[in-house]
């Protein structure tokens, strides 16, 4: 059967910083700038699923399925958030939640809930216009 991609765009306002509990102030300061004290995003967040492409639909995943996960997993769980406080997984001692661990986090856990209806492929975070993290499963 024939595949193809679909990609879907979120967005999440938040607030992070790149910390590591075990550094000193000085020590985070030097490695993560000023990233090191909180300070927030408007992220950009592109998720692409493949999958058969189904010949009643023309659609590879349902939509509605994928914006209900989109909106559990990702807007949900970031939206208007302090990633480093709300979102157990990047706290202190944790994840630190820069672009790079948010895209990987965010494929897994949209990979658990959609299940066998869809392949995350990629999933792009980005801070800005001027900076974003890929990761990718295939």
């Amino acid at each position: 059967m024939p595949t193809a991609f679909l990609t879907r765009r979120v967005t999440f306002a938040a607030a992070h910083r790149y910390s590591r509990p075990e550094w000193s102030a000085e020590k985070n300061e030097l490695v993560f700038g000023a990233c090191a004290r909180y300070h927030g995003h408007t992220y950009v967040c592109d998720i692409t699923v493949k999958g058969e492409i189904d010949p009643l639909s023309g659609f590879v995943v349902d939509l509605g399925l994928l914006d209900r996960v989109l909106d559990a997993e990702v807007t949900q769980r970031f939206d208007h958030r302090n990633i480093n406080l709300d979102v157990p997984e990047f706290a202190d001692g944790a994840l630190v939640p820069t672009g790079e661990n948010l895209a990987r986090f965010i494929s897994e856990r949209v990979q658990a809930a959609l299940g066998p209806e869809a392949r995350v492929t990629e999933v792009k975070v980005a801070e800005d216009r001027t900076l974003s993290a890929t990761y990718r499963t295939d």
